[in-house]
């Protein structure tokens, strides 16, 4: 938590603050102020929905319909321990956030300071994952910010962040590339300035 939301500017950051980071098994929930105040981690994730569900190239509508239930479901259960309800802003990390959000503003190579505080629409996103949903393989790997590890999970890791948004009703989210490794330095370095 910490550490997704230090180095952001702080005009961006209203109060409480929900920071998702969405990895490749599971995604982790942190809502808070100054501090964490509630947390939960479910077992979804872009490989864990890739490799549960999306098996064509490109996925089905079929296959996208059951990332679609299986998030639904998860999404219940993060909101029945994080009072994701009460969040003012939405912080975003991790590869799956910061790749949809480098294709949502069209940036020809991988630019982690241009990426770093972008703020996302809702509606950028829900554009992002309908054209990643629609890609092949091929396509996906051909994009200029596309990390080649990436390429097969990046239509999972966004249609986890597209529904999150709906779900909890958050109409952007602020794109971070800083995350709980830099909160751990902050905080070892912090008394000591």
């Amino acid at each position: 938590f910490l550490g997704a939301v230090r180095g952001l500017p702080p005009e961006l950051l209203k109060l409480p603050v929900l920071v998702v980071d969405i990895g490749g098994g599971s995604t982790e929930f942190v809502l808070g102020e100054a501090l964490p105040s509630h947390s939960i981690s479910i077992d979804v994730g872009c490989v864990r929905m890739t490799e549960r569900h999306l098996r064509s190239d490109p996925p089905t509508v079929e296959e996208i319909a059951r990332v679609e239930a299986d998030l639904a479901a998860a999404l219940d259960v993060a909101a029945s321990a994080v009072p994701v309800g009460d969040a003012r802003t939405l912080v975003g990390v991790a590869g799956s956030v910061t790749t949809v959000a480098a294709m949502a503003l069209r940036l020809t190579e991988y630019d982690p300071s241009a990426l770093h505080g972008a703020v996302v629409t809702l509606a950028q996103v829900e554009q992002v994952t309908a054209e990643l949903l629609t890609m092949t393989r091929a396509e996906r790997a051909a994009l200029p910010f596309m990390h080649e590890g990436r390429v097969d999970v990046i239509g999972g890791g966004a249609m986890v962040l597209r529904a999150l948004m709906r779900a909890y009703d958050q109409h952007a989210v602020i794109a971070s590339e800083t995350d709980i490794l830099d909160g751990i330095v902050y905080r070892l370095v912090a008394p000591q300035t």
